[in-house]
């Protein structure tokens, strides 16, 4: 009997449980564990933000694996869990970025396009006849109240943070509060979310599968084969 009736609060996405759960969330938190991980980190100036982006075959081209997105010219996002879902976020973020500009004649905020991401993946968890978003995102940037890093859930919840991760398991982000600290540099907080990485990653990660990208006052700014080399 108890069985019947999971099956019954699975096939509702607007129906809570009578233990206030809603299981389609959390398998969409399923999803996004099962996926690849990504890292972002805050330091004194700016965001650095690291994923790996394995490839499921050799012949896949490595260009075609994107895990860290330019969103506008001080804003990125990282993504992890449904690559389809988490493509779409992020094309519905660009589009809210030029809104912003156009509207406003200046930049969204960080925290503002956080937010914004963060209600249209709420509605999807009280409207019938859809599906929660099967991704995580982490929305890192720097605008006039310095850097700022956001995470986004498949609940729609935005938190700040100064450093975390989405994917995997746990112990990316226990490996981040054991070593963060106040007062990084862009350096030690690459290094700090490249390890994080590893951390949680059975293979070893080569340069191929490591995307790492830097968002500061001077813009977003994409790692190069041999940083990203030096970093491993």
């Amino acid at each position: 009997m108890q069985g019947h009736e999971q099956t019954a609060y699975d096939r509702g996405v607007t129906v809570f449980s009578p233990d206030g759960r809603l299981y389609q969330v959390e398998y969409a938190r399923e999803a996004v564990e099962r996926g690849a991980p990504a890292v972002g980190v805050a330091y004194d100036g700016g965001v650095v933000l690291a994923a790996n982006g394995r490839r499921r075959s050799p012949l896949q081209d490595p260009d075609s694996v994107e895990k860290l997105h330019a969103v506008d010219d001080r804003i990125g996002i990282a993504t992890a869990g449904h690559v389809a879902d988490a493509r779409r976020l992020v094309d519905r973020a660009r589009v809210r970025a030029q809104e912003e500009r156009l509207r406003y004649g200046e930049p969204t905020t960080v925290e503002a396009l956080a937010k914004a991401l963060a209600d249209l993946v709420q509605e999807t968890t009280q409207t019938g006849g859809s599906r929660p978003f099967g991704a995580a995102l982490l929305v890192a940037g720097v605008d006039d109240r310095g850097p700022s890093l956001y995470q986004v859930d498949p609940s729609g919840t935005p938190s700040g943070w100064r450093a975390t991760a989405v994917g995997g398991d746990g112990a990316l982000v226990s490996h981040l509060e054991r070593r963060y600290e106040d007062g990084l540099d862009e350096a030690a907080a690459a290094e700090l979310a490249v390890d994080a990485l590893r951390e949680g990653t059975e293979a070893d990660s080569t340069p191929t599968d490591l995307d790492v990208t830097r968002i500061d006052a001077a813009g977003y700014r994409v790692y190069d084969e041999d940083e990203r080399r030096g970093l491993l």
